[in-house]
């Protein structure tokens, strides 16, 4: 290991590299502020430019940092205007966006900045030293484990619900994995559910629903209730409280450490992601704080930023492990990088670290590197980015609108889609007039194509539902999303006695 990590730090540090992971950062920030332009779009459109370059290591260094930059950078959106257009961020939009608007845009930048820089550290630590033992691991998980890690994720829902709402949780969780069945399954071979409508034959977009439930209603609300534009005690535009406190500092030091390393383990699973580790993320921390803190949840806790947001990188840094050492993608961005690999003539796989060495553990050196970069150039533009909110609601309400209609539009490339937009975000905004929680129903409609596929693969292989009591891991992970139903209820119940 020493060996190689001495090779990745002569190829890594070359003025080529470093020239990648500089620019690839700046690339996947910018990119990643910008609601439906996720990483998968900049890395598709980058990989000419990538084969260009020649250089395999620098190519797969500048795609890394394109990768690992927008998930950086799209926590931005999510908490200054509550457009979260990458997945991965939902989950900070929850804490982040209540605590924009009390006038701490700043501070909430700062967590978000320090827990991601902190997850992709440990999580590139840990690729460097786990990597070879993680891929044999990650082969263990097959479709009936994945299904059970799914379930995991949805029983997680109740920390997404507010006091006395999980019943409403639950509906919109059934709602949202309604939604996740319209369109082709990948089992099935005929669309489901699209009325005869050929823009739903691939089913709704991710980046249109997560517009029409977060950005647009805030829009709308903005519109009818002009005060709540202003953040704070009042809208001067001058950023206030950017640093940390000791004690918020040491409130959030475990809840990274914690969540960095489940993020990366959850990373390492072919399919599983950045999104899923930032929503159990969240969801771990808000059901083992204590009571009180537990009320501060979705009211712009400090936790729930941190929780998410160290997740979600220390995963993107993982979900390196499969593609690499074993040449699975473990996400939709990491397969876009192994076609670029493909691309380049590398063949990932087990024989990477001895075949090429120097690529394998550029990619991991120039990560520490990058996490370097991206908190160098963000945490002095904090100022700066926060004064999105002392933007007069006459400008920000077109604003939120314009990165709303064109992320949904850009996702799909089909004008039906802002159709589907407005016609959602009304629905949305009559929910949120109920007090309807709506996560749950994001959550519900990512993890339900997840869910279906890897149960109906399941139950193909074991012919019924006989994998769940015949494959321990599997009974394992259920019960573990058992405990998580039944142990906040039973918290509950014991704290009113």
């Amino acid at each position: 290991m020493l060996e190689g990590l001495l090779t990745g730090l002569a190829t890594a540090f070359t003025f080529t590299n470093i020239l990648m992971v500089i620019g690839g950062c700046l690339i996947g920030t910018f990119i990643g502020m910008l609601p439906g332009l996720g990483p998968m779009s900049i890395i598709a459109i980058m990989i000419p430019i990538a084969i260009t370059i020649g250089d395999p290591s620098a190519a797969l260094i500048l795609l890394a940092g394109v990768y690992y930059g927008a998930v950086f950078g799209g926590s931005t959106s999510s908490i200054l205007i509550n457009a979260p257009g990458v997945a991965s961020t939902v989950a900070t939009s929850f804490d982040g966006y209540p605590m924009a608007r009390a006038g701490k845009a700043g501070k909430a930048l700062t967590i978000a900045a320090i827990a991601s820089f902190s997850g992709g550290t440990i999580g590139a630590i840990l690729l460097m030293i786990f990597a070879p033992a993680l891929a044999s691991v990650a082969l263990l998980f097959h479709s009936s484990e994945y299904f059970a890690l799914m379930v995991v994720g949805l029983s997680a829902i109740a920390a997404f619900a507010g006091t006395g709402q999980v019943s409403k949780a639950l509906l919109m969780t059934f709602l949202g994995l309604i939604m996740a069945t319209v369109g082709e399954g990948v089992l099935f071979n005929s669309a489901r559910f699209t009325m005869g409508v050929m823009e739903l034959q691939s089913g709704f977009g991710f980046v249109t629903l997560a517009m029409a439930m977060f950005a647009l209603p805030e829009a709308i609300y903005l519109v009818l209730d002009p005060s709540r534009s202003k953040t704070g005690d009042d809208n001067s535009g001058e950023i206030k409280d950017l640093r940390i406190s000791r004690d918020e500092a040491r409130k959030i030091a475990p809840v990274i450490g914690r969540q960095s390393l489940q993020g990366f383990f959850i990373g390492v699973l072919p399919g599983a992601g950045a999104t899923i580790a930032s929503f159990l993320g969240y969801a771990v921390e808000r059901n083992i704080a204590p009571k009180h803190e537990q009320d501060e949840f979705g009211k712009g806790a400090i936790k729930g930023i941190a929780a998410p947001e160290s997740a979600n990188n220390a995963a993107c840094t993982g979900s390196f492990v499969p593609l690499l050492t074993l040449g699975i993608p473990g996400s939709g961005t990491t397969a876009i990088l192994l076609g670029a690999l493909i691309a380049l003539n590398v063949s990932p796989g087990p024989r990477l670290m001895i075949d090429e060495p120097q690529i394998f553990w550029a990619v991991i050196v120039s990560m520490y590197l990058g996490n370097l970069v991206l908190l160098i150039l963000n945490l002095p533009l904090i100022p700066y980015i926060a004064k999105v909110l002392a933007v007069p609601r006459n400008f920000l309400i077109p604003f939120i609108l314009f990165f709303t209609l064109m992320g949904a539009y850009i996702g799909q490339n089909n004008a039906a889609e802002l159709l589907i937009l407005i016609g959602f975000g009304i629905g949305a905004t009559l929910l949120r007039f109920a007090n309807y929680p709506l996560a749950p129903l994001l959550i519900g409609f990512i993890l339900g194509p997840l869910l279906e596929n890897n149960f109906a693969r399941a139950m193909q292989l074991y012919d019924g539902v006989g994998f769940i009591w015949e494959r321990p891991m599997t009974l394992g992970l259920l019960t573990f999303a058992a405990l998580l139903i039944v142990l906040p209820s039973v918290r509950n119940r014991k704290a009113k006695t």
